[in-house]
């Protein structure tokens, strides 16, 4: 109903997406990067807070150690909570879930699945796949793509720009392409 509003968090540019570890409980984010740095620069990052009253940078620092050409002098980058992994120059990471169902073999389980849209405004294009993080008492310690193939680095041609992420209640899932307007159904059956 509107009532008991809190600021849980600052410094967060363009988040999309958020979920919550089906463990700690903790709140996991994606975070857009500034634009008109150049290709490389700021990474997009994939953040998590466990309580409140973080401050991520924005609009200051970006991605933890780029300070802003506008705003940067006014703080230091070290004064704030630095991404839990940095992703990707302009990928546009959007949803992410954790994994919690059982089709998938075990070590899968409890690993950050995120939606990588794709970059609109670098001279190559990046992004545009299903990125899996890997985390370990709350740290990412792995990042990997688990779905690629939407881009074709050498054409520079794109078939397919990731959006949301679902996993179903049978194990499987699902990512939505808002570029072809499809839906993906990922499935896992064992050789045994």
């Amino acid at each position: 109903d509107g009532t008991g509003m809190e600021v849980f968090a600052r410094g967060v540019r363009n988040t999309v997406g958020f979920t919550w570890h089906p463990e700690t409980k903790n709140i996991w984010f994606t975070d857009n990067g500034r634009d008109m740095l150049g290709d490389d620069l700021p990474p997009c990052e994939l953040n998590t807070a466990d309580k409140a009253g973080l401050h991520f940078g924005f609009p200051f620092c970006h991605g933890g150690f780029v300070k802003d050409p506008e705003f940067g002098d006014r703080r230091a980058c070290s004064e704030f909570t630095a991404p839990a992994q940095k992703l990707g120059a302009h990928v546009a990471p959007l949803g992410l879930k954790f994994y919690t169902g059982s089709m998938f073999p075990s070590e899968y389980r409890n690993r950050l699945f995120i939606a990588e849209h794709g970059s609109w405004n670098r001279s190559k294009k990046n992004g545009y796949k299903v990125g899996m993080a890997t985390i370990t008492n709350g740290k990412v310690t792995a990042y990997e793509p688990f779905i690629s193939g939407w881009l074709n680095d050498q054409t520079q041609k794109v078939s397919g720009r990731p959006v949301d992420i679902l996993i179903l209640n049978d194990g499987s899932m699902l990512v939505s392409d808002d570029n072809r307007g499809l839906i993906y159904r990922i499935t896992y059956k064992s050789n045994s």
